[in-house]
C-alpha cells in the first residue's frame, strides 16, 4: 500500500484540475450527481485494480451513473444493520423522554441504548472494512451478487486485516479534506469533496492489488 500516493496521484494528470471541476459541477446535482461521483470514484478503483498509468478518468456520465447506483445498492445493504440499530437507539431515546421520569424504565433504557450503541459502533467499524472489499469484487467480477457472497469478503478481509485497516484510516483521512471547500463557499466544497472521493476510489484499489499479490492456485499432483 502507497498511502501518500492516494493523495497525489491526481495531481500527476496534466488534465487533473479539467477533470475534478468537470465531476465537481456534475456533483452539484442533487441525488443523481452523488450518484454519478461515486461511480467515476469507482471507475478510478477500476483503474487501479488494472495497473491503469492514468487512474484518473474523464467523465463517462451513463457507466458512472451505472456503477455509482450499484455501488449505493451494495453499500446500503451492508450499511442496513448500522441504519437499523440508529432507529432502534432513536425509539428508546424517545420512550425516555416519555418515561416521566420513572428510574428503573430510564435505567433499563439507558442500559439498552448504551449497548446498541456499542453495537452499532463495532458493527460500523466492520463494515468500514468489507465494504472496500465488497465494492472491488462487484468491480473485478462486474456482478453485483460477487458483492453478497459475504464468506468471501469476510475471507478477503480476514487474510489481509492490516491493509484494509489502512484504507479505513485513509478514507477517514480523506473524509476531514471534503469540508475544508467551505473556506471558498460551495464550488470549494464540491472540489474538494470530489478530491476525497478520488483518495477512496485509489485506496480501495490498491487493497484490492494488495489483498491480490499472495493468491496463488497450487496445483497438488494426485498421489500414485
Amino acid at each position: 500500500m502507497d498511502f501518500g500516493l492516494a493523495f497525489s496521484f491526481v495531481f500527476k494528470d496534466p488534465n487533473w484540475l479539467k477533470k475534478i471541476a468537470i465531476i465537481s459541477l456534475v456533483a452539484l446535482i442533487p441525488i443523481l450527481g452523488q450518484i454519478v461521483v461515486f461511480g467515476w470514484a469507482l471507475q478510478i478503483s477500476k483503474r487501479v485494480m488494472n495497473h491503469d498509468p492514468n487512474p484518473l478518468p474523464d467523465l463517462d456520465f451513463g457507466g458512472d451513473l451505472t456503477r455509482g447506483f450499484m455501488g449505493i445498492v451494495i453499500s446500503f445493504v451492508y450499511t442496513l444493520p448500522i441504519t437499523l440499530f440508529s432507529g432502534i437507539i432513536s425509539f428508546f431515546s424517545a420512550v425516555l423522554e416519555n418515561s416521566g421520569g420513572d428510574e428503573t424504565a430510564v435505567a433499563i433504557f439507558s442500559i439498552v441504548s448504551i449497548c446498541l450503541g456499542l453495537f452499532s459502533f463495532i458493527f460500523g467499524l466492520i463494515v468500514g472494512l468489507l465494504l472496500p472489499a465488497a465494492l472491488t469484487r462487484y468491480l473485478e467480477k462486474e456482478s453485483i451478487g460477487a458483492a453478497f457472497d459475504f464468506v468471501e469478503v469476510f475471507k478477503k478481509v480476514q487474510l489481509n486485516l492490516g491493509t484494509y485497516f489502512i484504507v479505513l484510516l485513509g478514507t477517514i483521512v480523506a473524509g476531514f479534506i471534503a469540508p475544508l471547500g467551505l473556506i471558498a463557499c460551495v464550488i470549494g466544497v464540491m472540489l474538494t469533496y470530489t478530491y476525497s472521493l478520488a483518495i477512496m476510489g485509489h485506496f480501495y484499489g490498491q487493497a484490492h492489488l494488495e489483498a491480490s499479490k499472495d493468491k496463488m492456485v497450487v496445483e497438488i499432483p494426485p498421489a500414485a
